[in-house]
């Protein structure tokens, strides 16, 4: 069984069914049936489908808002949002697809020669507890229009959303012999990647756990996707918008509870205004109300669960007797559930616990910097390297910022985030490959040569 705790209450919710490996393996075997079929299909039919997919979305969003505020403690507000973000991820996917994979002319000795983006097969998705929708779109939506089947392997946290989910996708007419949820267990799915007709695998999670699934699937030669942590840098610079910029920080930080791996977690802020900001800041994350995720006047949900909390405290714990400032939060609260209040650290410097380690939660490091060839340096002191960002209205500043972040996204004047329309993934410790855009559709496909006498 998959036990499950609202992290509201810490009581435990109504725990689900689990297969076994047996069961899982015969839940592949059907899906990688279905694929000669679904391959069958033309990319009109394909679109049609996903286009249904994201109206049965759209209908179902306060089921599944819902569901994600139980099990996982995402504000329903944000539940919702995500919904319609994954609905618009299926319907770009249905317009773009056929363009993004249409056969490609190059000379050669041929009288014609071309490329063309034939699917691998089934894909199996490994996906996080921490946007269960979203996530579950960005790998189905490109895999699906591509002409793959596709396995689903949710995390243990969030069973009813996404079995909701795929629920949704069968009310749309996507045969069941083309997506799959399968709950099981962790150590279970990762026996699942052996499985021979699993060609290919997507992974969203933490990096520890990508190691083992990049050597998985390379020691079955199967190609994967690893989107991992971060430790996301922002770099503030005086000529910024300050006003713009520190709300776009607030929210980037606490969203989902901090609970996101595109989260600005490293501030470097230029020293004629690192007071004002810190103080700035201090006046925002005062201001944020913490509570039940389905009541709407709330701001941020509980973490997930409690380890994760326990994680937390111990990494802001660590940095203050490092000597970092904290400015607000920093305690654990006496009440039920696995809250964790906004926290703001300030002084931090390399070597503290939360400079150098992700933080998955509601928790600011904030470090003063002199000049902006400084702030890049210790930017990218890090092993991660999924998303960075830099505020400033000076041309040559964000040149040189954008030509020396090291890492998979750079947001100027703006937040970080993953958006259909453009690739998503990291380097280093944040993982390789890429999802959304058009590079993302391209990663399940078998680029494949055509040459004709």
């Amino acid at each position: 069984m998959l036990e499950v705790i609202n992290p509201t209450t810490g009581q435990a919710l109504p725990s689900s069914p689990a297969l076994t490996l047996e069961q899982a393996n015969a839940a592949i075997d059907k899906v990688a049936d279905g694929f000669v079929s679904w391959r069958g299909k033309s990319m009109a039919e394909r679109a049609a489908l996903l286009n249904a997919v994201a109206a049965e979305l759209r209908e179902d969003k306060a089921v599944l808002a819902d569901f994600m505020a139980l099990e996982m403690g995402k504000p329903v507000k944000e539940g919702l949002a995500e919904v319609e973000k994954s609905a618009w991820c299926a319907e770009y996917y249905a317009e773009n697809g056929a363009a993004f994979l249409a056969p490609e002319t190059l000379e050669s000795d041929a009288s014609h020669s071309y490329v063309q983006y034939p699917p691998l097969g089934t894909v199996l998705g490994i996906l996080p507890w921490n946007a269960p929708v979203w996530l579950a779109l960005r790998f189905l939506a490109p895999a699906l229009m591509a002409g793959n089947t596709c396995v689903m392997k949710a995390d243990p946290n969030v069973p009813t959303t996404a079995s909701r989910l795929v629920e949704c996708f069968y009310r749309a007419g996507v045969p069941e012999n083309v997506v799959a949820n399968l709950a099981v267990a962790n150590d279970v799915a990762s026996k699942m990647i052996d499985h021979p007709k699993v060609k290919a695998v997507s992974f969203t999670g933490s990096s520890r756990a990508g190691q083992t699934i990049a050597s998985q699937a390379a020691a079955g030669l199967k190609p994967a996707v690893l989107e991992l942590g971060g430790s996301d840098p922002c770099i503030l610079m005086a000529d910024a918008d300050l006003e713009k910029a520190l709300d776009v920080i607030t929210l980037s930080r606490m969203i989902n509870a901090g609970q996101s791996c595109i989260a600005v977690k490293r501030l470097f802020v230029e020293q004629s205004i690192y007071d004002e900001v810190c103080e700035a800041l201090r006046e925002r994350f005062s201001k944020l109300k913490c509570g039940d995720p389905r009541d709407e006047s709330n701001n941020l949900g509980p973490l997930a669960r409690a380890d994760l909390r326990d994680q937390l405290h111990q990494q802001v714990s660590k940095s203050i007797e490092a000597g970092a400032r904290c400015l607000v939060g920093g305690d654990l609260p006496s009440r039920s559930g696995f809250f964790y209040p906004p926290t703001l650290l300030v002084d931090m410097q390399p070597g503290m616990a939360a400079f150098e380690e992700e933080t998955f939660g509601p928790v600011l490091s904030v470090t003063p910097i002199q000049t902006l060839e400084k702030a890049l340096e210790l930017a990218n002191a890090t092993e991660y390297g999924l998303g960075a960002s830099i505020w400033t209205r000076s041309q040559a500043s964000i040149d040189l910022a954008v030509n020396h972040l090291q890492s998979g996204q750079i947001a100027v004047n703006g937040i970080v985030k993953s958006d259909p329309r453009l690739p998503s993934g990291g380097i280093g410790r944040s993982g390789y490959g890429r999802e959304l855009g058009p590079q993302g559709i391209r990663e399940f496909v078998n680029v494949q040569q055509i040459w004709i006498a």
